[in-house]
């Protein structure tokens, strides 16, 4: 069976410096935030082309933590895209707010930046664009939109670490950036986790605080942003006691753990060369899939895609898959149902029919294999059975 992803031709590729970077972490007895997650931090920011960034537990969490640290709570709204992981909506509802739904474009698959303003009201505090599949949302009408109405921007990159939009970098382009290092992602860890980029230094100590139950210096900032109160962050005095015991908010138990870190730090040099070898594969099956009953996935003008899946449209997608499984290629599914059909959201009273290029794209999207260490001869077989496939 060629795999829609695999892990292991990865891990086999880097084992010895893997290897070596997890002892170095099992050996210095630091385990939780530490030297090795400042340095990724410090790593990742720059990479990103940002000041600052803040290591979490995982991708939703980084969204969470994003959101309160924008001071989005109950009775706000934060516009975001029908089409995306359930993550993207559950922050939004985690910290009370509700979510608003956009249909996303019917060749690119992110946010229809046009639909953006129509969704806006009194309420609206944010908006989230999802940078679905490797590929960055419209950012400048997004922004211009923000602009005009006063609304934090918060960037879902969980699918586009190293995705680039007008030579910006996912992450950049925004108040803030969220990511995932959720295994299967461009850059994985061997677990979970996350991480939250900013130019903003008092969102970056928000952040801080957060992640760590409102502790400390930063959580006593946090406290004077909830309260709207001043605070004396100069004469601070915790009594020669751990800063970790004092605590001024209710936060958050999310904090991306030194083994992850270090494992990162060694892939993230490799990320570029990684990435390029998605696009080189996404290029052969753009050249090489010519069957007409299988809609290839489109790269906008103003952007550089990653290729986090591949995804293609096909009219029966059940007997589609089955016919791949056959012939010993897996596919995979990005995502079945909605956000806005989700029954988690019933409440909201959205219909069949509200999003339409959502609603197709769950129905007839279809992933096929595509990550770096894919064969020269697996890509072809997967070509050659995509196009002999009748329909």
């Amino acid at each position: 069976m060629i795999p829609l992803m695999n892990l292991t031709r990865q891990y086999q590729n880097y084992e010895r410096k893997l290897d070596e970077a997890a002892l170095r972490v099992l050996h210095s007895g630091r385990y939780i935030l530490g030297e090795e997650v400042a340095l990724f931090e410090r790593e990742f920011a720059a990479y990103c082309g940002v000041k600052y960034a803040v290591g979490v537990g995982n991708g939703t969490d980084a969204l969470v933590l994003a959101l309160l640290s924008a001071g989005i709570g109950a009775g706000d709204e934060v516009i975001t895209c029908a089409m995306s992981f359930i993550a993207t909506a559950e922050a939004i509802a985690i910290v009370g707010a509700t979510p608003v739904f956009a249909d996303c474009t019917k060749d690119t698959y992110v946010i229809d930046a046009e639909k953006i303003e129509s969704r806006i009201t009194e309420r609206t505090k944010a908006i989230i664009p999802v940078h679905l599949y490797g590929q960055c949302a419209d950012m400048d009408k997004i922004k211009t939109v923000a602009e005009k109405y006063g609304l934090c921007i918060i960037e879902d990159c969980a699918q586009a670490a190293g995705a680039e939009y007008k030579g910006k970098p996912a992450g950049s382009m925004g108040d803030m950036g969220c990511f995932s290092f959720f295994p299967t992602k461009n850059l994985g860890c061997a677990g979970d986790g996350g991480m939250i980029v900013t130019d903003n230094e008092e969102l970056y100590r928000l952040c801080q605080a957060y992640r760590v139950h409102g502790s400390g210096e930063n959580g006593l900032l946090a406290y004077g942003k909830e309260k709207k109160v001043s605070v004396d962050l100069e004469h601070l005095d915790f009594g020669g006691n751990l800063p970790k015991y004092f605590n001024f908010v209710v936060g958050y138990n999310s904090r991306l753990d030194a083994l992850q870190a270090s494992l990162l730090r060694t892939k993230l040099p490799y990320l570029d060369e990684w990435n390029a070898k998605r696009r080189e594969i996404a290029l052969y099956y753009h050249n090489n899939i010519s069957n007409s009953k299988v809609k290839k996935p489109v790269c906008g003008s103003e952007g550089s895609h990653i290729y986090y899946v591949y995804v293609v449209e096909v009219k029966d997608r059940e007997k589609f898959r089955s016919y791949m499984k056959e012939h010993g290629i897996a596919t995979g599914v990005y995502f079945p149902v909605p956000l806005h059909l989700q029954k988690v959201f019933q409440e909201l009273g959205y219909q069949t029919g509200d999003m339409p290029n959502a609603e197709h794209l769950a129905e007839h999207g279809t992933a096929i294999p595509l990550f770096p260490e894919l064969k020269d001869h697996e890509m072809k077989k997967v070509a050659d059975i995509v196009n002999a496939w009748e329909g």
